[in-house]
């Protein structure tokens, strides 16, 4: 056994060295979302399955707060709530469950940071070219493949070779963001 859990590390730390690259990618998307909060936006966020849970996880990291004491920031998961997820479903079908709360919710100005291990969720994308049509700046964090690299203003890949270690990479890319926000906004410096 642990020369499987010795191949894992070997795994994620090969991962998080090959995502070195994506530094600069990072902190654009970290200026984007800056900018809107400066500018009183909202931050929405979706993703299918871990990358739900992730996109609740990081919009609680906005509204409550990731590092140093701050006002709560405006971000809303759009995977959070099953009654609109269920109710969108039903009736429009599952590729329209982000889709139309981008349309209902997103204001020019507001960023939508969607998430997909694959690069090609049928309803991430739904998502993203809803958020092109309303204005919004978009970002997206997928893993090493994708359906079209124009879906998104910053895109964020996770060099990885397995779907777990994209989500690993999408926790780090996400804090990395939520971070580097903070900083820009508040000046912010790491507390132990």
């Amino acid at each position: 056994m642990t020369g499987f859990i010795d191949a894992l590390f070997g795994d994620l730390s090969a991962s998080v060295e090959a995502a070195r690259s994506q530094g600069a990618r990072l902190a654009e998307a970290a200026g984007l979302v800056a900018e809107s909060l400066a500018r009183g936006g909202t931050i929405l966020i979706c993703g299918n399955g871990g990358s739900a849970a992730e996109a609740q996880h990081f919009a609680a990291e906005f509204v409550g707060r990731f590092l140093a004491e701050r006002p709560g920031l405006p971000a809303v998961s759009l995977a959070a709530d099953s009654s609109k997820l269920t109710a969108i479903g039903n009736d429009y079908g599952f590729e329209e469950v982000f889709a139309r709360q981008v349309r209902a919710l997103g204001r020019p100005g507001d960023v939508l940071w969607a998430m997909s291990t694959s690069g090609t969720s049928p309803n991430v994308i739904s998502a993203l070219k809803a958020a092109r049509e309303k204005g919004l700046k978009t970002i997206y964090m997928c893993g090493r493949s994708l359906a079209d690299a124009g879906l998104a203003d910053v895109v964020i890949f996770s060099p990885a070779p397995t779907t777990p270690r994209i989500q690993e990479l999408h926790l780090f890319y996400g804090h990395a963001v939520c971070e580097l926000a903070d900083r820009i906004l508040f000046s912010a410096e790491e507390k132990p």
